[in-house]
């Protein structure tokens, strides 16, 4: 052997104090575990300052998100609110006849319009009347579209 032992089963000498038993180096000590796990667990994890800036953040940007839904849906149950007491009031448009459309005044009903780009043309193309899409009707101008004034 290279060294001698004393009693703990420690070798002193060449062996530079190794425990043959256990192979332990003597003095040392393990890390404690709970600071082992508190490294493990930041090695994976978002630094704290930026965990709470982030978390500031999602609850502004979600406040102000709830905001805007809420006004969103009172604004349109007071418009909606008022639109039906305004209606049960009103009188029917005389212009449409309470409809809301009428026969488009450009095409005169019939989808199309017979247009130009020149001024003298050789040929007239029919093209899809801009006023009613081809839709042969327009909305009333004088009640909007609702059908009562």
């Amino acid at each position: 052997m290279n060294g001698s032992t004393f009693g703990t089963g420690h070798i002193v000498g060449g062996n530079l104090g190794i425990n043959r038993e256990t192979s332990e180096i003597p003095f040392s000590r393990p890390f404690p575990k709970k600071a082992t796990a508190n490294i493990e667990e930041m090695m994976g994890r978002i630094p704290r300052p930026l965990r709470i800036i982030g978390a500031g953040a999602a609850v502004c940007l979600g406040g102000i998100f709830t905001l805007s839904l809420v006004s969103s849906v009172t604004i349109r149950t007071l418009q909606a609110a008022a639109e039906a007491k305004r209606k049960k009031v009103a009188l029917p448009c005389t212009v449409c006849k309470g409809r809301g459309y009428y026969i488009c005044k450009l095409c005169k009903g019939n989808s199309t319009i017979e247009w130009s780009p020149l001024y003298d043309p050789i040929v007239i193309n029919p093209c899809v009347c801009p006023t009613c899409e081809g839709n042969r009707v327009q909305r009333c101008l004088n009640c909007i579209g609702k059908g009562y004034v």
